[in-house]
């Protein structure tokens, strides 16, 4: 009984201190820009990379690397196909009887 009332102050004072703490940060998170920008340029290099991740990011998201694998998978197969089919039809001809 008297460890929960303990565990219920320390509580208590936990929560009063989050709230101490946010009342007095507010007004400087509202100061802030809504951009997310502070005024600071960026330099070229991390710029590019950033564009790079960007795209990386968009092509897996539209699926367009698997898009081009299961494409290039569906011409090997077909090749393939064609050429067993090319070989199955002159074996046949041997075979034909005269």
């Amino acid at each position: 009984m008297i460890i929960e009332l303990i565990f219920l102050i320390i509580f208590i004072f936990s929560l009063v201190g989050v709230l101490v703490i946010l009342v007095r940060k507010v007004p400087v998170l509202t100061s802030l820009p809504q951009t997310g920008t502070h005024g600071i340029r960026k330099h070229h290099i991390i710029l590019d990379l950033e564009n790079r991740f960007k795209e990386i990011v968009i092509s897996f998201e539209k699926q367009i690397i698997l898009h081009k694998l299961l494409s290039w998978v569906k011409v090997m197969t077909l090749r393939i196909e064609t050429k067993v089919d090319h070989h199955l039809h002159k074996i046949r001809q041997k075979n034909k009887p005269k």
